[in-house]
């Protein structure tokens, strides 16, 4: 695997990958704020035709945008994102699909978990994003068009857009 702008401190051991967001980091395309941010952290391998990746995240969420989970990504004007962002102090399952704009869609996980496990499908042109509670049952969130590509980057994404940083943890990720 290969880092898109390696964070200052991670670890990788036993199939557990934990990293320090660095702070003031992000990926974000003009949409409402009207910025390019392109400087967050990406953990991945190049992946060619349909797949599933999923991983387990666990965070240390804090900051208002502090975000966590995969990414599939062509290059720094399309791609997509999805995991756990923060927003109003509650996680929140999230994605965002970039193609020149970024968009956002989020549903809210009150209780804030420990622990949540996010998943994408790719066949063909399409992405489907999922979240699950457990592991096991997987709630479908997003389907969009992302790009006809042959070969896509795919993997671990995080980010820390309005504060200094923060902790998350990968496990079991695995792309079939």
């Amino acid at each position: 695997m290969y880092w898109y702008n390696e964070p200052t401190r991670w670890h990788q051991q036993d199939g557990t990958i934990t990293v320090t967001a660095d702070g003031k980091t992000d990926f974000w395309r003009v949409t409402l704020h009207d910025f390019i941010k392109d400087d967050a952290h990406f953990y991945y391998q190049e992946v060619s035709g349909d797949f599933t990746a999923t991983v387990k995240i666990s965070g240390n969420y804090a900051t208002l945008y502090d975000q966590a989970g995969l990414m599939v990504r062509e290059r720094e004007t399309v791609w997509l994102k999805c995991g756990v962002e923060y927003l109003d102090g509650v996680q929140q399952a999230s994605a965002v699909i970039t193609r020149d704009y970024s968009d956002w869609s989020i549903v809210p996980l009150r209780d804030n978990p420990r622990s949540i496990w996010v998943r994408v499908q790719r066949s063909g042109t399409a992405v489907e994003v999922y979240f699950s509670r457990d592991g096991t049952d997987f709630t479908l969130i997003r389907q969009g068009y992302l790009s006809a590509a042959p070969t896509l980057q795919v993997g671990l994404m995080c980010a820390a857009p309005q504060g200094d940083g923060f902790a998350v943890t990968f496990q079991d990720f695995v792309i079939v």
